[in-house]
């Protein structure tokens, strides 16, 4: 994991925090808190859980959609 490809996912409904790597090639629409079990979605306008409840968003060479940061 390098901290290009790291980011901690903060759960909106209970605040549990985990690191997790951040596919390159692939954005990922749904996560499941491991803590309360919450499915946690992009909000609108977002492209993926990373972009939308992570420290960091999503990578910049990912290439799987428009609204990824370029």
């Amino acid at each position: 994991m390098t901290p290009e490809t790291a980011s901690e996912l903060t759960c909106p409904h209970c605040g549990h925090k985990k690191i997790e790597v951040m596919p390159t090639d692939a954005c990922l629409w749904f996560y499941e808190c491991e803590q309360c079990h919450a499915l946690l979605r992009p909000k609108p306008g977002d492209c993926c859980v990373f972009c939308s409840h992570g420290s960091v968003k999503c990578p910049p060479q990912q290439a799987c959609c428009p609204a990824c940061p370029k």
